[in-house]
């Protein structure tokens, strides 16, 4: 990368041949639509100064496999989420935020998800959009995500994780602070 949130054209190239390739061989997940709107649109967003292709990089680099899973046509976007079949390698072994981050005395992560997720430019799914991904393909099925917890369970020192067992989709709650080597979170960009 030549600086903090931009690509060098190689890098631009090569993501743009990944992106293209799992979205070919993934079809299921976006049926209806085609490569050539979407590299049309990344390419504007390139063209127009956007970090987006930056943020589906670090998406990329951190093992979230990025797809897109839908087009949301009242803001003219292509919404990518992160579909790798287990939680992020790159992202695993993190608290939730960081509050829970600071509150650990001992043992604290090298950071939480909900600043990753800031600072990789990308959202943490909620519990419907998380519901909705797993209609796609299987995915958590031994491990966990992080995901968007509403503030009153977040006030009261919780978190929200989910996964997929036996065949359904678990809700779970966690102290916030607390992280384990097979909970990451997953992250949705809009394009």
């Amino acid at each position: 990368m030549e600086n903090k949130k931009e690509l060098s054209p190689k890098h631009v190239e090569e993501l743009l041949s990944s992106l293209k390739i799992r979205f070919e061989k993934n079809m299921h997940r976006h049926q209806g639509l085609e490569w050539a709107d979407v590299h049309e649109k990344l390419e504007a967003s390139l063209i127009s100064g956007s970090e987006k292709l930056w943020s589906l990089n670090e998406m990329e680099r951190t093992g979230g496999e990025p797809d897109v899973v839908t087009y949301d046509n009242s803001t003219n976007e292509f919404i990518f989420y992160d579909c790798s079949a287990e939680s992020p390698k790159g992202r695993r072994s993190i608290c939730y935020d960081r509050q829970a981050l600071e509150s650990r005395k001992q043992y604290k992560p090298e950071n939480s998800a909900i600043e990753m997720a800031i600072t990789m430019g990308i959202e943490l799914l909620t519990e419907a959009q998380y519901r909705e991904l797993q209609k796609l393909d299987k995915f958590d099925a031994k491990t966990s995500s992080w995901v968007q917890t509403p503030p009153e369970i977040r006030e009261l020192g919780g978190a929200l994780f989910c996964d997929l067992r036996y065949k359904h989709v678990f809700v779970y709650h966690n102290g916030a602070e607390s992280y384990y080597s097979s909970r990451a979170f997953r992250g949705l960009l809009r394009v």
